[in-house]
């Protein structure tokens, strides 16, 4: 099998296709970075092959990290791709607000049988653009989800606030805290203003197989491990057929990725840009690599009994 790339006109996807060099009926979704092409895909894609794991990387457009209205009926057509190069187990990993996509992915579709999510939340976002409106790095949609199904947009946590005062807030946040982003207050106060419906939750217990949630308590984008706790008391309320796990951590910040994978992405001073991009990283090196290690250690693992 060879690297084959996909677009939305002509195969329903945006997504790259990175076989494993090795025979393999494991196939994993992956959705990291603004590109299924870019490096931080085609590093993570990399990572999984050696794990033995043949990979779609998908993205919503060709280059955007926006998401806004992105139709789940995606994954189906990724699925069935999958399944046709012999893919027998399929799972799918996503990271902050694709962390979100790859639950929602694996409860709308029961043959995913592996699901991991890193640094997720638990609802349904507001979708948003990174289209440098007004000179804004993202902004807020037009009353839009950041997902759909069969064409109407799934009820969505509302942001508190709106363009441009959206991330003018978003600036204000990661200034004062010394971070070079930081959401967390904004989500807390959306979450205050707008107190989560059922419909805007994400159907956890529709998840099948095994599934993995990641996150750190000094994660400054949102509260991923207080979001995780309540998926965990869903769980624990509500009939399910997945066995779940929870690897929650002190220090690690938003990138809580594999210690060999962010290597990868970055050869040279891997552990330099999350002491740049957020505080807790500088502050709390050490505690932050310990943590990458031991998720490293433990998805290689998981990987492997898959």
């Amino acid at each position: 099998m060879k690297k084959q790339v996909f677009r939305v006109d002509s195969d329903g996807y945006n997504g790259a296709w990175y076989p494993a060099d090795v025979a393999t009926h494991k196939g994993m979704i992956l959705m990291l970075g603004d590109s299924a092409e870019d490096r931080m895909a085609s590093c993570g894609a990399k990572w999984l092959n050696r794990q033995g794991v043949h990979v779609l990387a998908m993205s919503p457009e060709k280059k955007d990290y926006g998401h806004h209205n992105y139709p789940l009926e995606r994954f189906g057509k990724a699925i069935a791709f999958m399944r046709a190069q012999g893919c027998e187990k399929l799972g799918v990993v996503g990271a902050s607000t694709t962390g979100m996509m790859a639950l929602l992915a694996a409860s709308f579709y029961p043959e995913i049988s592996l699901t991991i999510a890193i640094s997720p939340p638990d609802f349904v976002m507001e979708g948003f653009y990174r289209d440098g409106k007004d000179g804004m790095t993202e902004r807020p949609g037009d009353n839009e989800s950041s997902v759909s199904w069969q064409g109407q947009p799934l009820p969505y946590l509302p942001y508190a606030y709106r363009h441009p005062e959206y991330w003018k807030k978003i600036q204000e946040e990661s200034k004062a805290g010394g971070n070079k982003v930081a959401s967390r207050k904004l989500f807390d106060e959306s979450e205050r203003r707008h107190p989560i419906q059922e419909e805007k939750r994400i159907k956890v217990e529709r998840i099948r197989g095994k599934l993995i949630f990641i996150g750190a308590e000094d994660d400054v984008l949102w509260d991923t491990c207080r979001y995780i706790r309540r998926m965990e008391d869903r769980l624990a309320r509500l009939p399910h057929e997945c066995a779940y796990e929870s690897w929650l951590y002190e220090h690690g910040t938003h990138f809580v990725f594999p210690e060999s994978m962010l290597k990868m992405m970055l050869p040279v001073g891997s552990a330099l840009l999350v002491s740049l991009m957020f505080k807790a990283g500088k502050e709390f090196k050490k505690e932050c690599k310990e943590t990458r290690i031991d998720i490293d250690r433990r998805l290689k693992k998981a990987l492997a009994a898959w």
